[in-house]
């Protein structure tokens, strides 16, 4: 089947002129695997990625070995990086990951809080007052050294335990980063439960409660078959930075109903069409998801990946 043409440019209104895709395949795509991913093929992925045109690129987490085992070489890899011209955000957990994270030149720090009990409970052993406030010397001494923080929020739309999160209780989580000094917030749907009416309410939410739309991410994983929608939905609300995995690549390690983010192949396909600039080529893109399925024996669960790059992709049994 040819694709010259397509997709075929037809802009709808009142969308954003341009995204910036933050792209999580390195960090949050590859923790999941039960096999270590050698260095070498983690730091060519993400030159691959930047080839592609992506500029934001998450490149590991200075966690614990013993909790991201997959992670553990973030020292070694993280100078593998330094001459790339993107930014390199690193996930960090506490005191000591920022730290480490610093002493090799990072700027652009995350951390990762929860909108419910059980999962931060799950994910960082505390209650989420008490993320919150190992958060706050870490985000002050992260501003201190001049670096940009991004502050992840997850279950904001359901939770495996909990079931559906009331959304005064992630406006409360999302102000208290906000306040503490997070350049940015990303809005995670953990387990892919929320619909596009459900992400338009709360974003409408956090603009009442004095968090602007440009300060705004959202990351959204497929396990409904929503991702896309709710991206649309975002866009319509004037959101410009949606997170994405290459490949489709990821879920999470504390919550089992998590299946996959949303492939940056889908993402960029929707916006191309809808005449959004992303700067990215969607072939060097797809041609590193192929690269990476490779290497990890098996094929991309991106339906855009599948479609343009299907004669190169591994069966299951390789």
């Amino acid at each position: 089947m040819s694709t010259d043409g397509l997709p075929m440019v037809v802009p709808a209104p009142d969308l954003p002129a341009r995204v910036r895709i933050h792209e999580v395949g390195a960090r949050d795509g590859l923790q999941n695997e039960k096999t270590a991913v050698p260095t070498a093929v983690k730091a060519e992925f993400v030159r691959r990625l930047a080839d592609a045109g992506l500029t934001t690129i998450e490149a590991t987490s200075f966690v614990h070995p013993k909790w991201v085992p997959q992670l553990a070489d973030a020292e070694e890899l993280f100078p593998l990086l330094g001459d790339l011209d993107a930014d390199l955000p690193v996930l960090v957990p506490n005191q000591r990951g920022l730290d480490r994270a610093l002493a090799l030149g990072a700027r652009r720090i995350a951390v990762f809080a929860s909108a419910t009990e059980s999962f931060a409970k799950a994910n960082l052993n505390r209650t989420v007052d008490e993320s919150l406030a190992v958060f706050e010397p870490v985000v002050r001494q992260a501003k201190d050294a001049d670096a940009h923080v991004r502050g992840y929020v997850s279950m904001c739309f359901g939770d495996p335990w909990e079931g559906a999160v009331p959304l005064h209780q992630v406006v409360k989580v999302c102000t208290a980063l906000r306040d503490m000094g997070c350049d940015e917030l990303s809005l995670g749907d953990t387990i892919g439960v929320a619909t596009p009416g459900h992400v338009l309410e709360l974003l409408a939410l956090l603009n009442e409660s004095g968090v602007p739309t440009n300060t705004l991410g959202v990351h959204f994983h497929d396990t409904y078959g929503q991702a896309l929608a709710n991206t649309y939905a975002a866009l319509q609300h004037g959101v410009t930075t949606v997170d994405a995995s290459a490949g489709g690549l990821g879920g999470c390690p504390y919550a089992k109903s998590a299946t996959g983010n949303l492939a940056t192949e889908d993402l960029v396909w929707m916006l191309h069409g809808l005449g959004i600039q992303t700067g990215v080529d969607l072939d060097r893109l797809t041609a590193t998801s192929v690269w990476m399925a490779e290497r990890l024996g098996r094929p991309s669960p991106s339906r855009t990946v599948r479609a343009l790059g299907k004669t190169t992709q591994p069966d299951k049994d390789q």
